[in-house]
């Protein structure tokens, strides 16, 4: 009992030994680190000092009273603080750290239009390059801006006055039309003038031929050719074929033959109004040159499409009348009117007749069609030779369209057309020419020439002939 006592006293001395040791070191530590606190807490203040020193002066600066730096051409130091003008080179020096700044070298280096302008103002204005203060700075600055208004005023006068030169004022222009009094006519209030002075007892000659120049222009156009209907002026100019005066007749034909067009409404108003008979008047009897001309211009619109006035034309004796015109001296120029009017007319009822095109009015048409016999008429009368004898012309468009309708009557006219050893001859003779024609044009590189196409309808029409005597 004695002995445990005794082990107990010993542990409790040796746990108050611990526990001093323990507050010595403590207290030897907190000893060492308030120093370091106070010494810690001195230092952000005095940087703070220090920063609220150069803050305070840099907030004092004032730009204008930065200091200016002067440019020369050679690299000088930018100290802090310095104002650097604009346009200038600017570098950083790697070897002392600093910034240095130059003007541009004027021989090796282009510089900015601006700069030059704004150094050349400065030379102008002669501000001392050495020293400046910034109230002379403000005051160049306003002598610049003043000067460039004065030349923008004035420059602005100039353009002005220009302008009032070369252009009249609005107003002045409005006077001028009121005074004239203009006003602007339709093609119908155009052409009830016309008319009327073409069926004035007064009007002279002249006046009523300048009428018809004038009508013929207007009744082109399809719609003002119905008009020209409704006002009573169609059957005043087939009324004028009868005129005696051959200027007249002529361009009453022409106006009569503008107006029939692709017009079926006035083609209709026409045949029906004596157009037709007349014109063959003027064809069969002697007349100018000129005045035959427009008048076959009229019988061609008339015929086009119209095969009541075919069938008509055909009963009048028409194509005997056109055949007459090949006896006539002078008419030769008629001569390829007529052959491609004949052409037109035969291919127009063919394709009509090879058409797919199964619609009520278009079967009607065929049935018109079939009625007019124009190729038999045109064999029974002996065009086939009229027209191969046409070949002997020297033009190549006059031979190209002979050739065509060669071709398309060859079925109808190969009895003839065999016969004929002056056609035979004439192919023989063309097919040597036109061959040493296309052999040029394909040298010059045309391998598709109009050459090698005559030479091509030249080549099957002879072919035609020879398969016909086999």
């Amino acid at each position: 009992m004695s002995h445990c006592i005794g082990l107990l006293s010993i542990a409790s001395k040796l746990n108050l030994l611990v526990l001093l040791l323990s507050a010595v070191c403590f207290c030897s530590c907190l000893s060492d680190r308030i120093p370091e606190f106070a010494l810690t807490k001195t230092e952000e203040s005095d940087l703070k000092e220090e920063n609220g020193k150069e803050s305070v002066a840099e907030d004092d600066l004032d730009p204008e009273d930065l200091e200016v730096f002067y440019p020369t051409y050679q690299w000088q130091t930018v100290r802090p603080g310095q104002a650097v003008p604009a346009g200038l080179h600017v570098r950083l020096n790697l070897q002392t750290g600093e910034r240095e700044a130059r003007l541009p070298d004027n021989k090796n280096e282009k510089s900015d239009m601006k700069d030059q302008k704004k150094r050349k103002r400065l030379d102008e204005m002669h501000i001392n390059s050495n020293s400046y203060t910034s109230q002379e700075l403000k005051e160049a600055l306003a002598k610049m801006k003043g000067k460039e208004k004065t030349e923008n005023t004035m420059e602005q006068k100039a353009n002005l006055e220009d302008v009032r030169q070369r252009f009249r004022p609005i107003e002045e222009l409005k006077k001028e039309f009121e005074e004239l009094n203009m006003k602007i006519e339709t093609d119908f209030e155009v052409m009830v003038k016309l008319i009327n002075k073409f069926n004035s007892s007064t009007s002279t000659l002249d006046e009523k031929v300048a009428a018809l120049y004038d009508l013929e222009y207007y009744v082109h156009q399809v719609d003002n050719a119905k008009d020209f209907l409704s006002l009573g002026g169609l059957q005043l100019v087939i009324n004028g074929l009868n005129s005696t005066e051959p200027m007249l007749k002529e361009h009453a034909a022409f106006v009569l033959g503008a107006a029939l067009s692709s017009n079926p409404k006035v083609q209709v108003e026409a045949i029906e109004g004596g157009a037709l008979q007349k014109l063959l008047v003027i064809l069969a009897t002697e007349q100018p040159l000129a005045v035959k001309k427009k008048a076959l211009f009229a019988l061609s619109s008339m015929l086009r499409h119209f095969p009541y006035a075919q069938l008509q034309f055909l009963k009048l004796g028409g194509l005997q009348v056109l055949r007459n015109l090949f006896k006539e001296k002078g008419m030769e120029t008629l001569y390829i009117r007529v052959v491609t009017l004949l052409y037109d007319l035969i291919v127009e009822k063919m394709l009509l007749e090879d058409s797919e095109n199964k619609e009520d009015q278009m079967e009607e048409k065929v049935q018109q069609y079939k009625q007019v016999n124009l190729v038999p008429a045109v064999v029974e009368q002996g065009w086939c030779v009229i027209i191969s004898n046409l070949l002997a012309l020297p033009e190549h468009d006059t031979r190209e369209k002979v050739l065509k309708t060669v071709r398309i009557l060859m079925a109808s006219c190969r009895d003839g057309y065999q016969g004929d050893y002056a056609l035979s001859t004439t192919l023989s003779m063309l097919r040597t020419e036109y061959e040493e024609l296309a052999a040029e044009e394909q040298r010059e590189g045309d391998k598709d020439g109009y050459f090698k196409e005559l030479l091509s309808s030249i080549n099957t029409i002879i072919q035609e002939l020879r398969a016909g005597y086999l």
